[in-house]
């Protein structure tokens, strides 16, 4: 098998095939930080992380770059009106740049709650203004770009392949679209490089223009050109509500600029959904990560966004998240039970050679899942059918200390694709509650049910679940 990833620029799954070989560049598109994260925000960023992890594991060295929008991103993402920071900050009466580093922090809360491998490195539009200016006056010596008031805007018609990345067509946007009526522009669909600020904007700065601040649309190329080696780069990532006009007009200027492909492949994560419609800030519908985080271990959300492709839509319901906290729990069950039978001297009822097999044969085809276009739900599908089949040598009495130890080191390799933390409250059983146990297993084979009951009930009431296996064994799970 190799690695196919599904491109968005070309609609095809393609194998993946890295411009430098062993090493990866990958960029994606970070919040826009002015608020809390929200469900769609980890769903994204627990996709790419998974992506990432999976190269990793596939044996690459990847450059991974995730920026943090603080200026420019306005409201309704139009190009005319507040800067959702600035609104951010009035509404706080804090400077602008406190919004930006509350909800920085925020977001890296969540992030490592959700075992998101940080970034090699997080830029910011405003650490690259110098930058910023310089790429846009170099768009505009070009032809690609022309001042107007002050402001500065590419020219649609002069990059002819605009477009492409979402399938639209030129002609039919500008009959079908609705743009903001700007008497600057020369073409209703030219979008802004650099707009002139008013008198009341806060975060501006001085250009040869005018003072001003940076479009949306052009920190992204301008950040990924410089830390991913100023040239046509691997994978950008980002969510496909953005694809018009963020990512198209991404493509854009980065081509004109360099002459050639801004990234070859674009791995884009859906949407979640919310009583049928997206989740999103602006549509007030939102339901924060540290909402969720208040009633569920993080795990549980990390497994719930595995459960899904990262194409598809995910829909947000209380039932989804209880049925992530019940596979946790199988997961987790399994980890704790096989950890236990490693640690004793277990007879050994299976060959060397079926041990091999009976970890293999699921090693294949959870990387046959992943090299397909990363489909998480299809991968964990595997590891719950290897539950079941251990649960089966379990109940049998067939699983050896070393068939155990085996499995362990399959999931352990694994699992730094899945990212899954279990906390050792879970695996680790107390000593009392084994001791207890033990006990009750005396009492079992000495025929005392009343004592044997009894000592079930003090199990339960400290939150463990005893099954009874043959030959007067027992199996332990946490409840």
């Amino acid at each position: 098998m190799v690695l196919k990833l599904y491109n968005t620029l070309t609609k095809t799954k393609e194998e993946f095939k890295p411009i430098n070989p062993g090493k990866v560049g990958m960029y994606v598109c970070g919040p826009t930080v002015y608020d809390h994260c929200h469900l769609g925000h980890g769903r994204g960023y627990v996709s790419m992380d998974v992506i990432r992890r999976y190269l990793e594991y596939s044996g690459y060295e990847v450059r991974y770059i995730m920026n943090y929008t603080d200026v420019g991103h306005l409201v309704d993402d139009g190009e005319i009106g507040e800067d959702k920071i600035q609104k951010k900050a009035q509404a706080e009466r804090i400077d602008p740049m406190e919004v930006v580093e509350k909800y920085i922090e925020s977001a890296e809360e969540d992030f490592q709650a959700l075992n998101i491998k940080p970034a090699i490195f997080n830029p910011r539009p405003t650490q690259y203004i110098t930058q910023i200016i310089n790429f846009v006056e170099k768009l505009i010596e070009k032809e690609f770009a022309y001042e107007s008031n002050g402001s500065v805007y590419f020219s649609v018609e002069k990059f002819p392949a605009y477009g492409k990345l979402s399938g639209r067509k030129t002609d039919e946007l500008e009959s079908g679209a609705r743009v903001e009526i700007n008497p600057e522009k020369k073409n209703p669909l030219d979008f802004a490089l650099w707009i002139k600020a008013d008198q009341n904007h806060l975060l501006k700065w001085p250009s040869p223009w005018s003072v001003g601040y940076p479009g949306w649309h052009i920190e992204c190329s301008v950040m990924s050109y410089d830390l991913l080696g100023q040239d046509t780069f691997d994978i950008h990532g980002g969510g496909n509500e953005n694809i018009f006009p963020h990512n198209e007009n991404e493509v854009a200027q980065s081509e004109a600029y360099l002459g050639k492909k801004m990234a070859n492949y674009w791995l884009l994560w859906s949407m979640v959904n919310i009583d049928g419609s997206k989740m999103s800030k602006s549509k007030n519908n939102h339901t924060s990560i540290k909402d969720i985080l208040q009633r569920y271990d993080p795990m549980v959300m990390r497994l719930w966004i595995l459960s899904s492709h990262y194409r598809s839509v995910m829909d947000y319901t209380p039932s989804a998240l209880e049925q992530a906290k019940s596979n946790l729990q199988k997961i987790s069950a399994w980890v704790a039970n096989l950890k236990n039978i490693q640690s004793r001297d277990a007879i050994n009822r299976i060959s060397t050679g079926d041990e091999i097999d009976f970890v293999h044969i699921y090693e294949r085809r959870f990387e046959e899942a992943m090299d397909d276009d990363l489909n998480t739900p299809l991968a964990l599908a595997v590891i719950y059918e290897l539950i079941s089949e251990t649960n089966k040598f379990l109940s049998e009495e067939n699983l050896s200390a070393a068939t155990a130890e085996n499995i362990l080191k399959f999931w352990e390799k694994i699992n730094k694709v899945l990212g899954l933390v279990m906390s050792e409250e879970i695996l680790t059983l107390p000593e009392e509650v084994v001791a207890l146990a033990e006990e009750r297993k005396a009492a079992r084979h000495n025929k005392d049910f009343q004592a044997s009951d009894e000592l079930r009930a003090t199990i339960e009431k400290a939150g463990y679940t005893i099954e009874d296996l043959k030959d007067n064994n027992y199996k332990i799970t946490k409840k």
